[in-house]
């Protein structure tokens, strides 16, 4: 019984390393894109960005990404070497591709989208904290 549920839990693991993976190829992709790829799929728009839920005080669409994506991230790399450079690598990554909308065509860096990265990166990591910490008890 206990080696089923290590094998379920390497799945869940494994399962986590590949979306995380994808999901910053995908990521990378729309941010760096000249316009909106969701907005010419969704309104036959390019330069319009499709909203989830009306913007608080940041940018709710990077909010909710990094939310998933930092999560992913955290479950995946787990141990303590590893942790330390996905929060690194988070925070870079949410940085740099913000600052990347000062060159690219159609696009723009927003102080409220770049707000939005950093608090979904926060959101993402204090949830993982409460979780492990129950989890210990």
């Amino acid at each position: 019984m206990n080696n089923n549920i290590e094998i379920s839990k390497k799945w869940s693991i494994t399962i986590a390393k590949y979306l995380f993976h994808i999901f910053n190829i995908v990521l990378i992709i729309f941010y760096l894109y000249p316009g909106s790829i969701l907005g010419c799929l969704i309104y036959d728009d390019c330069k319009t960005q499709p909203q989830l839920t009306g913007d608080f005080v940041v940018s709710s669409n990077h909010v909710y990404v990094f939310i998933v994506i930092s999560f992913l991230g955290f479950v995946t790399y787990q141990n303590k070497k590893s942790f330390i450079w996905i929060i690194i690598y988070l925070f870079f990554i949410s940085v740099f591709l913000e600052l990347s909308h000062k060159f690219i065509p159609q696009r723009g860096f927003e102080m409220k989208d770049l707000a939005g990265n950093i608090i979904g990166v926060v959101i993402s990591f204090t949830i993982f904290l409460i979780l492990k910490l129950r989890k210990k008890k």
